[in-house]
């Protein structure tokens, strides 16, 4: 009975011992055995079970996959003093893990140190370029051109984006060329660093609202201009066509009263000058006309004895 006893108490001994140094790798994980705090021998990268020594030795497990850094929201200034807001996020992993241990621990201390990197390199590459070359997203991306300025936006810079020599992409890969090799020395392999966000300053922000009001206005007023000369063009056009039609019309009605005054006095001379009594009478009726348009209560004429519009009065006079 009493072996019995002591063989059972061996056996859990000996399979406590062997469960305290059994652990197991999965394939997302790469270990540190540790020795008093000191790593022992190599990694373990190998999926699986392994062994260590139990009590005296400790596994620290780290993940081999693509991990992420996302940084906080941070203002910076740009080349021509105009703050804005990035966000910036990275991707990476761990490939020495023993150089990784070593230097920073844990992932906690990974992350901190990505941020003062990354954040670092942000900011220098934000300040070596002006704004519009780290909103606009490549250089060789043809800019949003509006329709409805027409030709405007061919002449001068109205409405018109100026070119760009680097451009956001380009500015994420100075950043993550300047940021990897130094992670490397913390046994971290820096996989892709992207701008998520980039907002304007609240002060930028009303700079800008008011520079595109302005500009608006200015094509406004263009329009206007433009409006104004256009009418003003087509409302001369018609005075000028009014005047020309008048003037035709006008000059065809003097023609054709001409034309009939002339026939008029075809026909009276025709009339009148039938024989030697038409014609004295025609010119009774004629001078008779000029009397009453001449002579009125309140005219006073001198007329010679020569003249003939005395003549019938003379006549008249003498009862002939």
């Amino acid at each position: 009975m009493k072996l019995s006893i002591k063989a059972g108490l061996l056996l859990g001994t000996v399979a406590t011992v062997l469960m305290l140094s059994a652990y197991t790798v999965n394939q997302a994980e790469q270990v540190i055995i540790t020795q008093f705090g000191r790593p022992i021998g190599d990694p373990v990268t190998t999926p699986g079970l392994h062994f260590k020594m139990p009590f005296v030795q400790q596994v620290n497990s780290f993940d081999k996959r693509y991990l992420a850094w996302d940084g906080p929201m941070v203002e910076m200034s740009t080349k021509d003093k105009t703050y804005v807001q990035v966000d910036t996020f990275a991707r990476w992993r761990i490939t020495d893990p023993m150089r990784y241990y070593l230097r920073l621990r844990d992932e906690r201390s990974a992350q901190s140190r990505l941020e003062d990197i990354l954040g670092s390199e942000t900011r220098t590459a934000i300040a070596r370029h002006e704004l519009i070359e780290v909103v606009r997203t490549d250089k060789d991306r043809k800019p949003f051109v509006d329709e409805t300025l027409g030709d405007l936006a061919g002449e001068g810079t109205l409405g018109v984006l100026r070119p760009i020599r680097v451009g956001r992409v380009a500015i994420e890969k100075h950043v993550f060329d300047a940021a990897a090799p130094k992670l490397e020395e913390f046994g971290i392999e820096l996989l892709d660093v992207r701008f998520k966000r980039i907002n304007y300053n609240q002060q930028v922000l009303e700079r800008i609202y008011q520079r595109m009001i302005s500009e608006r206005l200015q094509i406004a007023q263009r329009f206007r201009s433009e409006g104004e000369g256009e009418a003003a063009r087509i409302k001369g056009n018609k005075e000028r066509d009014l005047n020309e039609i008048e003037s035709t019309a006008y000059k065809q009605v003097q023609e054709i009263q001409g034309q009939a005054d002339a026939k008029a006095t075809e026909i009276y001379a025709k009339a009148y000058a039938q024989n030697p009594e038409a014609i004295k009478f025609y010119k009774f009726v004629k001078t008779m006309e000029t009397y009453r348009k001449v002579i009125n209560n309140d005219a006073s004429i001198v007329l010679s004895t020569n003249s003939e519009l005395f003549g019938l009065l003379k006549r008249v006079q003498k009862g002939e």
